[in-house]
C-alpha cells in the first residue's frame, strides 16, 4: 500500500527513500490479521463454482482458492503501443512503486545525458520537471496541440511556457514513430519527422482500466472498457465487488459513465465496498473530475467539466477568464492566478472550472468543486462569503470574480 502519486518526486530525489512512500507493508498488513500474498497471481475466475485459479509466481505452482464474497481490485494498465523498438532497455513505464525505483536507479547510476518523455498528462508532465531536477536534457513528446489535454487549450498554453521556461524541449501535434535502439538500447525517438537524443524514456500515455480478468469470467465491462458497478460497487455477478481504477462510475455533470484514474476515487470506493461486503449499506455517488498538480513553477486544478466536455455531454456552455493575484496586490508574495468556469448558457449553473496560477492558487478549486457537486448557480456562487485576509487572497478573490464574469455571460 503506497503512494502512487509520489512517484515523480521520489524519481526528482525531493523524496529521498522509496520506503518514504510506502504506507504500509505486507508485514502491517498481516499483523491487522489479512492473509496478504504477494508474488501470486490470479488466473482465472469461476463465478458459478466460487473460486480462483491463482499461480505463486515463486514456485509455479497453481492452486484454487474458493471465496464466498470477492472483491476486483484490479487497477489499470498503462497504454503501451506496439511501436517498433518500444521493448527496449532504458524505456519504462511509470505506473507501480518498483518502476519508479527503476527510473530513478537509471538515474542514479549516471551516464544518462537526455531523457525523452512520451504524454503530455499529469504523469509524463511531473516526470519531465523530476528529470530536469536530476540535470537531465529532456525532451517531451505529445499527440496534442498543448499539454496537459484535460484542461482546455488557453490553459494548457501556460503550462506549455512553464515546461519551456525549465528547458524542456516541447514537440507537440507530434507523434512517437519508433525508437532507435543500439545493442538492445534505446538511443533516440523519431517523432514528428525529428530524431531525438534518448539515454531513457519514460512512457506516459495514460492508463486503461484493468477489466480483463473480470470480462473473462463473464463480469459485464462498460463502454469506457471498466467494470460495470451500481452505486454500492456491485458487479453484474452476486457476491462480486469492484473498485478503483478499473471500474467505470458515473460523473455526476455529464451523466455519462467515465473512467478516471485518481486515488481519492479509489479510496472512497474501497471504503465502501469494505462496508457493504462485510453487511453494510454505503453508497458512491459518483465523480466529477476534480485533480490537482504541480508542473514547473504552476498549480494546476480542475473540477467538473471543461468547455469541450460540455459540449460533448449536450450543454450550451459558456465560459469566462479571469486574470487576477494570489494576495492583496501590496502584500508581498502575491503571484498572478488565472481562473475559468464554465456554466451553462440560461441557468448559469456551473459546470466545470480550471485554475492555473503560482503558489496558493490551485487549492481554491476546492470550493469551485463544492459548487460543481451540489449544482450552484454562477451568481449565488459569486456573492459566497468567503475568507478575506491580504496575505491570503484580495478583497475579491479571483474566483469570486470569476463566477461573477461567467454569470454574466450565461444570461
Amino acid at each position: 500500500s503506497y503512494a502512487a502519486f509520489g512517484i515523480p518526486y521520489f524519481v526528482g530525489d525531493l523524496v529521498p527513500e522509496a520506503a518514504d512512500l510506502v504506507a504500509r507493508s505486507p508485514e502491517e498488513h498481516r499483523q491487522r490479521g489479512l492473509d496478504v500474498r504477494v508474488g501470486h497471481e490470479v488466473l482465472a475466475i469461476d463465478t458459478e463454482r466460487r473460486s480462483l485459479r491463482v499461480r505463486d509466481l515463486a514456485a509455479g505452482s497453481e492452486s484454487e482458492e474458493s471465496f464466498d464474497q470477492l472483491v476486483l481490485a484490479t487497477g489499470a494498465t498503462p497504454v503501451r503501443p506496439p511501436i517498433p523498438g518500444i521493448d527496449a532497455r532504458g524505456i519504462f513505464g511509470v505506473q507501480t512503486l518498483a518502476d519508479g525505483i527503476a527510473v530513478r536507479d537509471a538515474v542514479d547510476r549516471g551516464g544518462a545525458r537526455h531523457a525523452v518523455v512520451v504524454g503530455g498528462g499529469y504523469i509524463g508532465l511531473e516526470l519531465a520537471e523530476a528529470l530536469v531536477l536530476r540535470g537531465l536534457e529532456v525532451a517531451l513528446v505529445e499527440g496534442a496541440a498543448q499539454p496537459m489535454s484535460t484542461l482546455d487549450p488557453d490553459m494548457g498554453a501556460l503550462i506549455a511556457d512553464a515546461l519551456r521556461a525549465v528547458g524542456v524541449d516541447l514537440h507537440l501535434d507530434a507523434m512517437v514513430e519508433s525508437f532507435e535502439v543500439e545493442d538492445d538500447a534505446v538511443r533516440g525517438v523519431h517523432a514528428g519527422g525529428d530524431l531525438l537524443p534518448a539515454d531513457l524514456v519514460v512512457l506516459g500515455l495514460g492508463v486503461r482500466p484493468g477489466s480483463s480478468l473480470a470480462e473473462a469470467a463473464g463480469i459485464d465491462v462498460g463502454s469506457t472498457g471498466g467494470i460495470t458497478v451500481d452505486d454500492h460497487q456491485r458487479t453484474s455477478v452476486d457476491g462480486v465487488f469492484a473498485a478503483g481504477d478499473c471500474v467505470e462510475t458515473f460523473h455526476r455533470v455529464s451523466r455519462r459513465p467515465v473512467t478516471i484514474a485518481l486515488g481519492t476515487h479509489a479510496n472512497k470506493q474501497g471504503r465502501v465496498v469494505g462496508l457493504n461486503a462485510t453487511g453494510g449499506d454505503a453508497s458512491f455517488p459518483g465523480v466529477i473530475g476534480t485533480a490537482i498538480s504541480k508542473i514547473c513553477k504552476y498549480e494546476v486544478a480542475r473540477t467538473g467539466l471543461t468547455e469541450r466536455e460540455a459540449a460533448a455531454a449536450g450543454f450550451e456552455a459558456v465560459a469566462a477568464t479571469i486574470e487576477g493575484e494570489t494576495r492583496a496586490h501590496y502584500y508581498p508574495g502575491a503571484t498572478p492566478i488565472r481562473v475559468k468556469i464554465v456554466a451553462e448558457r440560461g441557468t448559469g449553473r456551473i459546470l466545470g472550472a480550471q485554475i492555473v496560477g503560482e503558489e496558493g492558487a490551485a487549492k481554491r478549486v476546492d470550493v469551485l468543486a463544492a459548487a460543481v457537486w451540489t449544482e450552484m448557480v454562477a451568481e449565488e456562487f459569486a456573492s459566497l462569503d468567503l475568507a478575506y485576509a491580504p496575505p491570503f487572497s484580495p478583497v475579491w478573490d479571483p474566483v469570486l470574480i470569476a463566477a461573477r464574469k461567467a454569470a454574466e455571460a450565461a444570461r
